[in-house]
Formats: C-alpha cells, structure tokens, sequence
C-alpha cells in the first residue's frame, strides 16, 4: 500500500482547499483511509475518515460542518474538501489507511503517506 498526499498550499481565512491522497492497494488490502493533522508543537489529531466498503464517513467536531471526504474508486484517491478554514486549522495534515473507519471514530492506523503543508494566514 503506498499513499501520496498532496493539494496543500497557503489560503487566506474563510478560504478553501482541496486534499487529495492518492491510495493504491488499500481497497485489495480491504482498508480504510482517513486524514490527520499535525501543528507545530500539537499532537497529531484525527479529523475525518471514509469506509471503502460502505462509504461510511466520520469527523472530529473541530471539523464537522466545514469539511468533507470522499473516495474516489476509479482513482483510488480520496479527497478532502476543506471549507471556511481557520488559522487553527493551519498543519501539515496527512493520510493513513486505517481499519475500521465508523461513524463513532477511527480506528488503528496501518501505512501513512507524507504530509502537505496547509497555511491558513491573511
């Protein structure tokens, strides 16, 4: 399984972006993938995660409302819109593959692609 992050850039505030994590060989593997976030100095967060069997979705509360997943299986990419964003939600953020993915939380992380550095700054 190899996962590769990218879409990451600079916005200004109330701005958006689009994550993509292209994941080859999870949905053989018979994963799930979901996105995480890094800050200087922070603990890694979860935020959102997609089942690749039944499209279930999941997101922390900091995020809920302002973004969204979605998979792509022709692609095997999973995309994350990010809506309205914030400085805090400045971070590099990364995909996972991950077992399973519920609508109650995320469970154990297995392959991690690089992150992408997302700045949120006017």
């Amino acid at each position: 399984v190899q996962l590769q992050a990218s879409g990451g850039g600079m916005v200004q505030p109330g701005g958006s972006l689009r994550l993509a994590c292209a994941a080859s060989g999870f949905a053989e593997d018979g994963s799930d993938i979901g996105w995480f976030r890094q800050a200087p100095e922070k603990e890694r967060q979860e935020l959102s995660c997609i089942s690749s069997r039944d499209r279930t979705t999941y997101y922390t509360d900091s995020v809920k409302d302002r973004f969204t997943i979605s998979l792509d299986n022709a692609k095997n990419t999973v995309y994350l819109q990010m809506n309205s964003l914030k400085p805090e939600d400045t971070a590099i953020y990364y995909c996972a593959t991950l077992w399973p993915c519920g609508a109650n939380g995320m469970g154990s992380t297995s392959y991690w692609g690089q992150g992408t550095q997302v700045t949120v700054s006017s």
